[in-house]
């Protein structure tokens, strides 16, 4: 098959024609270019087409409900970096607009209460401050110069204030140690959680709350008061994590006050409610132990909803919804009976409802609460995923994707549950590519149960032929293998490549009950690696399927699934490719710096002879298997993954070498447990391709 690496370099370095939709009315320029029609080479996607789409995020209904803002990333190759605008849309689908053109990326943006302007941060200045422009996109003016900068922003109701979180330094252990050494680049570290993810930790987030006059902010103070720790919470957390309550004098954040050792072991992260007038603090949480994230004042200030999980330490624990009822001092917690997860709260306008997103079988829909009755309905059902929900007047407004389509925005109706799409962002270019269709298959497990696996086929399939076949080994370890659209293991770009794809919902993975997610922990090397097997033998039986060229993917816990496979797949595989693996089960618990994970997943140390959970863990780590390795292997990682260090690929790696097993180690010292960047992304698609069409055609 032949590659196509260039098929869309003549869009690279220009991202406004994606604009054609009615409604568009930028500078006559822009307009021009808004009319430039695309050509690809090919009907397949490539690592060059999947990087031109256009990327939609942080959707803000208006407050009269009838405008919705957003933005679009777009990524230029020949520079390697992206720019995000904002644009509005109304919510029956007309008025496309584009508010913003700078070089620099507008984020974070927020409707003004009254509905009067937009405010968003952006580094136009240098350091990232508030600005504000009109609805129109005029009239933009800055509105903050805190020094080196603010992280997030929101708009108190009346407009008297506005909150906003930064960064403050950590004192440094043995400052003294330092004087006269400005050029030192030596860390000395006392405690544990020292760096997180893919970053150092050298500061805390804090919220402040400042006067607001319209122009400029005075008056700013810290909440926290200079405490040693953050919110939001790091490093995935967002201003979803703080709100301000109707009356403009109640703020509800979430934070982990915890530091070091305490810290890197416990999800115990609360709800705190600050009272402004009284400027105290209280944890409306406490004695929840596990994860407590995301808290919703109900429009009328008199209930607080919020995602929570029971068990400190587990971090994939049931995520569940609860309410707390400030006028009846009453905490309700209104997944007792609902077997699934809650992600994305958002209140009806009347507070009598709570909409948010909950997996299942394989997609994730949306579903609304009545918090009288107690009730849950499902308001979708479709082969896609809904990402976030809000609600819109009559209208719910949502983000929703799938494996064969990128993120756009629906309006859905709650009552007859029919939904519109209101942005086609992509659709030139989807129009012009012919994606694979996309199974939904239950095979049977060894122990007879039934599994959801997703059969990817190649575009044009002709079931005369046999082709070869990817079993998709899930990271996480408990994360649904969903309609997701991926920028990296995109399932439509492996299938354009000539492969069909198996992504089996193996056990450890929500969206199938309690039970199955949890089957996980403390068994890596067991039912669910036997429900990898039932998928990709079941798979090898169809006349299509070329059984003698098979090959195994995953990251994360994926690649720890690949390193474990090539150990003790008994012949059925090809080929393995590994991203960002455990492989070095004993070294990982000292290298990893979250350690309730290790601590619940793998049961503890390995040095506790005594734990029989944490001992069987550890005997399936897969370094145990090298000496049983004979299949060609390509390892990618890269150095900023603090999760997964990249000493573990580097050892699979030369384990694999030593053994004399073709290998190949493909390492990204400025990427984290991801790949964020243009070239780098497209030369991960290229050599992942190169590595499979060397071995498996």
């Amino acid at each position: 098959m032949k590659k196509i690496y260039h098929a869309l370099m003549i869009t690279a370095v220009a991202t406004p024609f994606m604009f054609s939709c009615a409604g568009y009315d930028g500078d006559e320029e822009q307009k021009a270019f808004a009319k430039k029609e695309i050509h690809l080479e090919s009907d397949l996607m490539s690592p060059e087409v999947l990087w031109s789409f256009g990327r939609i995020s942080d959707i803000q209904v208006s407050p009269d409900t009838k405008t919705i803002l957003f933005g679009i990333t777009y990524y230029d190759i020949g520079s390697n970096k992206g720019n995000r605008e904002l644009y509005i849309i109304q919510t029956d689908g007309s008025g496309f607009k584009r508010l913003t053109y700078t070089p620099f990326s507008e984020y974070n943006a927020r409707w003004k209460p009254d509905g009067s302007g937009i405010g968003f941060l952006s580094p136009e200045s240098g350091s990232v401050q508030l600005w504000e422009i009109s609805p129109e996109g005029k009239n933009k003016k800055q509105i903050s110069r805190i020094r080196d900068g603010i992280s997030g922003f929101s708009y108190a109701s009346d407009l008297s204030k506005i909150l906003y979180t930064k960064e403050v330094l950590i004192k440094k252990p043995h400052e003294d140690l330092y004087q006269g050494l400005p050029k030192a680049s030596g860390r000395i570290m006392n405690d544990l959680m020292y760096r997180h993810w893919d970053h150092w930790v050298d500061s805390y987030s804090h919220i402040f709350i400042a006067d607001y006059n319209g122009n400029s902010l005075s008056g700013s103070r810290d909440i926290m008061k200079g405490e040693p720790w953050g919110s939001p919470l790091s490093p995935f957390g967002g201003m979803e994590q703080i709100t301000w309550g109707p009356g403009n004098n109640l703020i509800a954040y979430t934070a982990k006050k915890m530091q070091g050792l305490e810290y890197s072991r416990s999800t115990n992260s609360d709800i705190y409610v600050y009272n402004i007038a009284k400027d105290t603090t209280w944890n409306l949480t406490e004695g929840m132990m596990g994860f407590d994230t995301a808290p919703v004042f109900s429009p009328d200030g008199s209930k607080l909803a919020w995602e929570s999980m029971e068990r400190d330490g587990y971090e994939s624990d049931k995520n569940r919804l609860f309410v707390y009822d400030f006028n009846k001092d009453l905490y309700t917690d209104h997944s007792r009976d609902f077997d699934q997860n809650v992600h994305g709260l958002s209140w009806s306008g009347d507070g009598k409802s709570l909409h948010f997103i909950s997996e299942w079988h394989g997609t994730q829909e949306i579903y609304s609460l009545h918090t009288e009755k107690g009730s849950v309905t499902k308001l979708t059902d479709g082969i896609h995923n809904y990402v976030s929900v809000t609600r819109a007047g009559s209208k719910l407004i949502a983000a929703k994707q799938s494996m064969s389509m990128p993120t756009e925005i629906f309006a859905v109706d709650p009552d007859n549950r029919k939904s519109k799409q209101l942005t086609t962002i992509n659709g030139h270019i989807l129009d012009q590519l012919t994606m694979g269709n996309v199974e939904k298959r239950w095979i049977k497990t060894t122990d007879n149960k039934d599994m959801l696996t997703w059969i990817i086929y190649p575009p044009h399939f002709d079931p005369g032929k046999k082709y070869p076949t990817l079993l998709y080994c899930q990271g996480g370890p408990q994360s649904m293998v969903s309609q997701f659209w991926s920028y990296r293991w995109n399932f439509q770009m492996m299938a354009a490549n000539g492969y069909i794809v198996a992504a089996p919902n193996r056990r450890g993975l929500p969206g199938f009950g309690q039970e199955w997610n949890e089957q996980i922990s403390g068994d890596y090397g067991g039912q669910n690696m036997k429900d990898y097997f039932s998928a990709i033998d079941e798979m090898s039986k169809e006349p299509y399927v070329d059984e003698n060229n098979l090959g195994a993917v995953g990251a994360s816990y994926g690649g720890f699934s690949v390193f474990w496979l090539a150990g003790n797949h008994n012949g059925r595989f090809k080929a393995f490719i590994a991203h960002d693996g455990m492989f070095n089960l004993e070294a990982q618990y000292l290298e990893t710096e979250e350690l309730w994970f290790v601590n619940w997943d793998l049961g503890g140390p390995f040095w506790d002879f005594d734990n029989p959970t944490a001992q069987k863990s550890y005997a399936n780590s897969p370094h145990k298997f090298v000496h049983k390795w004979d299949t060609p292997i390509l390892i990618i990682h890269g150095e900023k993954d603090y999760r997964i260090t990249y000493t573990q690929g580097m050892s699979a790696f030369n384990a694999a070498i030593i053994r004399g097993i073709p290998a190949e180690f493909l390492y990204f010292p400025d990427e984290n447990h991801w790949v964020l960047t243009p070239q780098n992304g497209i030369l991960w698609q290229r050599t992942f391709f190169h590595w499979l069409d060397k071995w498996l055609k």
